[in-house]
């Protein structure tokens, strides 16, 4: 296990596999729109998709503290239960999953280190069904907003500089040639980026089986920006995913003190009448 200075937070396969029967950890896959039988998981683990059980039915918003609760529940998951979170596309919404736990005050939670890639690599077992558990009780904390960014609040650092707002999408998206990832605006989609945002793409911070990069070669990353500890940070990126990857790195890895995530991302930016861009 490469050493953080909150290395904590991180777990490796084996690990993983030496509890796949203890019943005080739950495996949670998350990611988005997958198949089980066409993209296997490790063994009893439940699944999360971030379109719906990591987003609130009807609204476009996160679960509310009344869904949140009804989604640890169902998933067998009570308030002294380990989450060991994974996924594929480099834990991205394993990340945002994290930063979700941590909004409701879930206090035991891991992401293990190189998601499924890193697993399925190693020749270990898979499933091709999820795990439906008997049900918990799980009872939610007061949400805590500091870790995440409204809109109200990167209006604000724009306007007096008093957080680093940092765009960690890729550079035809920073620089507004696509919408999304290989996506031409359309529709009277904007493409652009933040006033002000520096650029630090996500991808930069893996390495190509899945695992990141070490401390040394993610602070000077992010130091090269001019993302200091110093500083306070927002993160974005299109709809929140990619950038939950960089705040789990800048808060939960290398231990910054003042990062929020703007989980509106350029979703709700780029199409917000009167907010301005740069290309």
């Amino acid at each position: 296990m490469a050493e953080y200075p909150q290395s904590k937070v991180l777990v490796d396969p084996e690990w993983v596999a030496e509890r796949l029967n203890n019943p005080s950890v739950r495996l949670v896959r998350a990611d988005r729109n997958i198949d089980p039988l066409k993209s296997p998981s490790i063994p009893a683990s439940v699944l999360w998709r971030w379109d719906t059980e990591m987003q609130q039915a009807g609204r476009h918003d996160i679960p509310d503290k009344n869904a949140f609760q009804e989604l640890l529940s169902r998933s067998g998951i009570s308030n002294g239960t380990t989450v060991v979170l994974y996924g594929g596309a480099n834990n991205w919404y394993a990340a945002f999953a994290f930063w979700l736990l941590k909004i409701y005050g879930h206090e035991e939670i891991r992401v293990m280190h190189g998601g499924m890639q890193r697993w399925a690599g190693g020749n270990r077992p898979v499933a091709t069904d999820t795990l439906s558990p008997s049900a918990a009780s799980y009872h939610a904390g007061t949400p805590d907003w500091s870790i995440r960014a409204f809109r109200g609040e990167v209006e604000a650092a724009i306007e007096t500089g008093n957080k680093l707002v940092v765009d960690v999408r890729s550079p035809p998206e920073f620089k507004g040639e696509v919408f999304a990832p290989q996506t031409p605006p359309k529709f009277g989609e904007r493409a652009g980026h933040i006033p002000g945002a520096v650029h630090v793409p996500c991808t930069s911070a893996v390495n190509e089986d899945g695992t990141f990069k070490t401390a040394d070669e993610l602070q000077a990353q992010f130091t090269a920006q001019g993302v200091t500890p110093d500083k306070e940070v927002i993160t974005y990126c299109t709809l929140g995913a990619r950038s939950a990857q960089s705040w789990f790195v800048l808060s939960q890895l290398l231990g910054y003190p003042g990062v929020q995530l703007y989980d509106g991302s350029w979703g709700e930016w780029g199409n917000l009448i009167g907010a301005p861009i740069e290309s």
